[in-house]
């Protein structure tokens, strides 16, 4: 039996979990599951590559094509209960111990590994179940519900594992597998750390390409950008496109990210570069180091910790795309004409044209040989509507990103500020938090409140007032706290001390100032097990977040202190990674909702206050046909709903089934994206992946009824298709899961 070796963190700030999240919307941490096994180790060398899942088509045709260092191994429940379930039960559980595992199945939120994170056995996707049954059953308040006995089950029909995972370890590999899946009727999934709390980077009867194994770039990846290079035309391969684009934008620095590298693997190249250099990048990223700059950044990526709010969101951060497409086809795109938009309020020139590029050798292995050509006169794929739908449509669904080009920033000092964490908490302290969660909402929402400017309160963001304040440049924290508490006649020193900064945390254990966000997360949240790596903002849990986050208007905010007063009263917690640049580092060419961009931050409500209450107050309802986007994209849960379709005003009831939700209640999608543009995505879902090869549960597009399929249709290979073939009728391997 594996047993823990692990000792706690010199410093664990208060961990931020999404169990948190969910509590402001009232649901209940998970308490009814109990996990017992026997760990063991799975050989992934031992697996066979011809046996298994779907053992009646020719897997030794794809693996004579793939790179001697990729992989293609069976996996089943057992491996997930061996190698996975033993980390929830540790002390200090992380996702990197997760990570890489042999069979690449593992989540960081356990029950991901069933549909809908909901064990109970259920024949059609849980469609039959009322929605009050999972609420009970997840949240620990039918003793009735027998986790253990369904999540040891193997035939569970709920059960939501691939069975057959492939390591690429270069785009051949990625290439080889699509072609393999468009050729056999199979549909593809895409996992680099699982984090996507609707369960999109997991699904059973599918390919599961595990990116892990990756090509790493970020080691070497930053370039510096020569600026004498201004006013040159891009070059055919676009191999100047990047820098041209980040010159145009005052910028001088790039970082090329691998699609299987997570944050932590990204952060310690910066810090790498930067010792070396003299502290001059700075990357916006996730929270997490666990997470990955892909399914972040195609959500459109909060940068709450790492100056986001100065600029901008993950999308805004992307440069150019290397992807391998549905079709096959392996690409690289990103803008090639702009235009100054700054008159019109923007920070970053405003996209006007998207050229691409093929590979024409796409069978070889060695990147050093790769040729990039236009594109064939056949190739019918518009790259204005890639750039548009990968940047914020969300990932997994548009095909495989292999590698991207990140926006660097130039450096700017850090400071983070934690209120009432260890080695100074207190109980005065914990009963003063609600004043501190007012004062970071006038902080970051309403600065002049305190005579902050808005620059300096730009500067400074929060993933949650519980995980600190983190800065970048000038700002005003401390002075602001001091006079917020004196205009509340408060002004103990007792009370002023409840906030403190990252440099007087150093000092008590003797440590240098962490001079970035990661620096920080390396230093007061580690693990010895794995050290010197960025940690999880949040540890591996049973259940993630299972709603979505409201999209507060700045607009909305400013109208009165009494809206103020509402928010205080009625959600919590808020995320602030918005207004500044989020609001103005767009180059108009992407997809995330305008809600984003109009947000002072991101809060949890009840369904029945906020459809009844705050919606029609807060949101345009006067068009009855275009519903407008209201959810954050980036931790949208699994239950996540719109109101009724015939009434917004009022929640999607809890006592219907999931299938009367998804018939009568405006859609994941829709909620987040809203009618128009989640017309526009659907219309280029349906262009790029006609076979939906890419059906990621409640990703855009899954809800459709051509991506529908019925695990009663036995799939059979499909007929040999042109490199860009057409829609087909042919069914699928893999199982249709509803969004609702």
């Amino acid at each position: 039996t594996k047993k823990s070796n692990r000792s706690p963190a010199i410093i664990i700030h208060n961990k931020l979990t999404m169990a948190s999240f969910a509590d402001a919307a009232r649901f209940l941490l998970l308490t009814a599951v109990g996990i017992a096994g026997n760990p063991s180790t799975a050989d992934a060398a031992s697996a066979s590559p011809v046996s298994g899942w779907r053992s009646d088509l020719d897997w030794a045709a794809l693996t004579s094509k793939l790179s001697s260092s990729a992989s293609l191994i069976d996996t089943s429940l057992d491996d997930y209960t061996d190698e996975c379930m033993p980390e929830f039960s540790e002390p200090s559980p992380t996702t990197h111990a997760l990570i890489d595992q042999p069979s690449g199945m593992c989540l960081p939120h356990l029950l991901l590994g069933w549909e809908m994170s909901w064990p109970r056995p259920s024949e059609n996707h849980h469609m039959d179940q009322p929605y009050v049954q999972a609420y009970f059953d997840l949240f620990g308040l039918d003793p009735t519900a027998d986790f253990e006995s369904w999540m040891s089950d193997p035939t569970n029909p709920s059960l939501n594992l691939p069975s057959k995972v492939l390591f690429p370890t270069v785009a051949s590999d990625v290439v080889a597998a699509v072609n393999f899946a468009k050729d056999n009727g199979l549909e593809i999934s895409v996992k680099n750390s699982g984090h996507s709390y609707q369960g999109a980077s997991s699904k059973k009867n599918t390919l599961l390409l595990n990116m892990n194994r990756y090509t790493h770039y970020a080691p070497t990846g930053i370039t510096d950008c020569d600026a004498s290079i201004l006013g040159s035309t891009v070059t055919e391969d676009l191999s100047n496109q990047p820098c041209l684009l980040s010159l145009a934008k005052n910028k001088s620095s790039l970082i090329r990210v691998g699609g299987g590298e997570n944050f932590d693997k990204v952060y310690r190249a910066v810090i790498a570069a930067n010792e070396e250099e003299g502290y001059k990048y700075h990357l916006v990223g996730g929270y997490a180091g666990t997470v990955s700059p892909m399914g972040w950044s195609w959500q459109g990526g909060l940068g709450g910790s790492t100056g986001g709010r100065l600029y901008g969101f993950g999308v805004d951060q992307v440069v150019q795309l290397e992807m391998v497409l549905p079709n096959g086809v392996h690409v690289k795109f990103g803008p090639t004409d702009w235009e100054d938009a700054s008159a019109e309020g923007f920070t970053v020139p405003r996209t006007k044209v998207v050229s691409g590029v093929c590979r024409s050798n796409p069978d070889e292995h060695d990147e050093e040989n790769w040729v990039w050509q236009s594109c064939p006169e056949d190739f019918d794929i518009d790259f204005n509507d890639m750039w548009f739908a990968v940047r914020g449509g969300g990932g997994g669904t548009w095909g495989v990103v292999t590698s991207v080009y990140l926006q660097l920033h130039d450096y700017l000092p850090f400071k983070s500020y934690l209120f009432n964490n260890p080695p100074f908490r207190t109980e005065k302290c914990t009963a003063i938090f609600p004043q501190f969660a007012e004062f970071v909402a006038h902080y970051m929402s309403a600065p002049s409140l305190l005579n902050v400017t808005k620059e300096r309160s730009h500067a400074c963001g929060s993933p949650d007032p519980r995980a600190g304040i983190y800065c970048h440049g000038e700002e005003d924290v401390m002075q602001a706290w001091t006079r917020f508490l004196d205009l509340n006649n408060s002004t103990d020193p007792a009370n002023v001390a409840c906030l403190f900064s990252s440099d007087k945390l150093a000092s008590h254990y003797n440590l240098p100032a962490p001079p970035g966000y990661a620096e920080f997360m390396i230093s007061f949240s580690k693990n010895d097990l794995f050290p010197g790596k960025v940690l999880d903002g949040s540890p591996p849990s049973k259940i993630g977040a299972p709603v979505a986050g409201v999209l507060v208007p700045q607009s909305w905010l400013d109208e009165g202190e009494e809206n103020r007063k509402t928010l205080q009263e009625n959600g919590t917690p808020y995320y602030y990674a918005f207004g500044g640049a989020a609001a103005s580092g767009s180059d108009q060419a992407n997809s995330l909702s305008q809600a984003h961009r109009n947000a002072a931050f991101m809060a949890y409500f009840s369904d029945d206050y906020f459809w009844g209450n705050l919606f029609p107050k807060m949101f345009d309802i006067s068009d009855k046909t275009k519903f407008p986007p209201v959810f954050g994209s980036n931790h949208a849960g699994f239950l996540t709903a719109g109101p009724l379709k015939e009434d917004w005003t009022k929640p999607c009831p809890r006592e219907w089934t999931f299938e009367e939700r998804r018939e009568k209640c405006i859609s994941f999608q829709e909620a987040i994206y809203g009618t128009e543009r989640l017309a526009r995505l659907e219309a280029i879902k349906k262009a790029v992946d006609p076979q939906f090869i890419f059906n990621c549960v409640n990703c855009v597009g899954n809800n459709l009824p051509e991506a529908s399929k019925s695990e009663d249709d036995e799939p059979s290979p499909a007929e040999a298709e042109p490199l860009l073939g057409n829609s087909s009728d042919e069914t699928s391997g893999a199982s249709f899961v509803s969004s609702f």
